[in-house]
């Protein structure tokens, strides 16, 4: 069937790969797709070269065909936190450091102290920075490449880069631009005393447009990119915010993320200051915040537990009282970096079944957990601030990631939270938010009001089960009194 609106461009570019999504503005049907790989450094530098991705960006968009030259306008959504470090040129001065490269950590440690102390830093830009945040990049390179530093005459998030490719302007979001620990979601503006104190001068950022501003047009010569000059191009956002217009969020309606690390948030009215660092106090893309908290062991680690035992993913077993923390790789939520995985509580009569269950318990307390942060006294749009709208019933769970199709991780949510779950058909849902940007500068629309017309969190729905206190208790318990097992912060 012919599309009945106007097409527009959806790109998600992460770390792994871009994927380019040609959408109809009027329906959301998905006519052509496209991806293409990147290359990431092994071992400690986790690097990539920003050319790749323009690169991968044309041969994604070439593998959607003729129509990616009728689109009307483009959205470019980034995985966040990445430097990308431009010469004079607009040429890569070197490879970016990507947001899991945490070689910055020192760095980290030192900024947190010397200006004040998680708490003033929750105050002053909504976030603790976590060795991910580009504010700590930069502050490492400066120390161990001072060189290559005083060569740069332009920094970059990912998405800002390709979206300054596109148009040649050098643009960024609020959403995105909260995740570099150097703009205040609570002022809208560069917090030019953290500049001048990590040695960046506010000239070489881009523009941070207001929500629904649009960065400009394709621009002509760009002979390797399959898109039609004079195409609007959209501000673009960070890989989190474009999922939350993807999957049209309202104030108060909670998201779980299950990848290989777990991710929780909802859009919020008012920017949290979370002195733990446990929720990132991120704008979103529209006007509002976007609270987050993330956990590093998840599907991964739980499959890892189940290979431990020689089971299948979903072969597990109720009963017992097995307690799993699965944090095989430290975790960060709860912050434990020295941690590795716990077993306790092991008795004559426990099955390897139960103990896999176990493990999604432990993986999905955790994410529970953050999500009480997360949803802490919002009570924006009928809901209380323990998440129950004014008829009594909490909004749904929205389950997304792979670990989503699993029977095994969604009925773990389901009765660790107690709370409804909804599992949404829609794929793609970073391409898909940014898609729904392009089409909101195209015609004026809400962004997330698109990807409600287009019914992107349609799938199917659980009804609540009891919550499982036993469970959570024990899981309570092990964690406090594990100590010196787990390791210190």
């Amino acid at each position: 069937m012919a599309p009945e609106g106007p097409l527009v461009v959806g790109v998600d570019s992460s770390t792994q790969s871009t994927k380019a999504l040609v959408v109809d503005a009027a329906t959301g049907e998905v006519v052509a797709r496209g991806q293409a790989p990147h290359q990431v450094s092994e071992g400690p530098a986790r690097e990539s070269d920003p050319e790749q991705w323009w690169g991968a960006l044309c041969e994604a968009l070439a593998q959607c065909g003729p129509v990616a030259r009728d689109a009307a306008a483009v959205s470019v959504s980034g995985q966040q936190h990445g430097l990308v470090t431009l010469d004079a040129a607009g040429r890569p001065v070197r490879p970016a450091l990507l947001w899991n490269d945490v070689r910055s950590a020192p760095q980290r440690d030192r900024l947190v102290e010397e200006l004040g102390g998680p708490e003033a830093w929750a105050e002053r830009i909504g976030s603790v920075p976590a060795p991910a945040f580009t504010i700590t990049k930069w502050a490492w390179l400066r120390e161990n490449e001072p060189e290559a530093a005083a060569a740069v005459s332009a920094v970059r998030l990912p998405h800002d880069y390709l979206t300054e490719r596109l148009t040649g302007r050098g643009t960024s979001d609020r959403g995105d631009s909260s995740g570099t620990g150097w703009w205040s979601a609570a002022t809208g503006a560069y917090d030019e005393e953290l500049l001048r104190h990590v040695g960046l001068s506010p000239a070489l950022l881009p523009e941070v447009l207001a929500p629904g501003e649009t960065a400009g047009a394709v621009r002509g010569g760009l002979g390797e990119l399959p898109l039609a000059p004079g195409a609007l191009v959209a501000p673009g956002t960070g890989d989190n915010m474009a999922a939350a217009l993807g999957l049209g969020l309202r104030p108060g309606q909670p998201v779980i993320s299950l990848g290989t690390s777990g991710t929780v948030y909802a859009v919020a009215r008012r920017g949290p200051a979370d002195p733990t660092g446990t929720v990132a106090g991120f704008a979103d893309a529209l006007g509002d915040w976007l609270p987050l908290a993330c956990t590093l062991n998840c599907t991964l680690a739980v499959d890892r537990i189940a290979a431990l035992l020689g089971r299948d993913r979903e072969a597990v077993e109720t009963g017992g009282e097995a307690v799993c923390l699965p944090f095989l790789d430290g975790e960060r939520t709860p912050n434990l970096p020295y941690a590795s995985g716990l077993l306790h509580g092991l008795r004559h009569d426990t099955t390897p079944g139960q103990v896999l269950q176990a493990a999604y318990d432990g993986a999905v307390f955790a994410l529970l957990a953050a999500l009480d942060r997360v949803l802490e006294g919002e009570t924006a749009d009928g809901a209380t601030a323990d998440g129950e709208t004014a008829h009594g019933a909490a909004p749904p769970v929205l389950l997304i990631g792979g670990g989503a199709r699993g029977t095994a991780w969604r009925e773990t949510v389901r009765r660790l939270s107690g709370r409804p779950v909804q599992v949404p058909h829609a794929a793609e849902l970073v391409a898909l938010g940014a898609a729904a940007q392009a089409a909101g500068v195209l015609t004026g629309e809400d962004p997330a009001a698109v990807a409600r017309r287009w019914g992107t969190d349609h799938g199917p729905a659980y009804e609540p089960v009891a919550r499982d206190e036993a469970a959570w208790e024990r899981l309570s318990t092990t964690l406090a009194g594990a100590g010196g097992l787990l390791g210190g912060a």
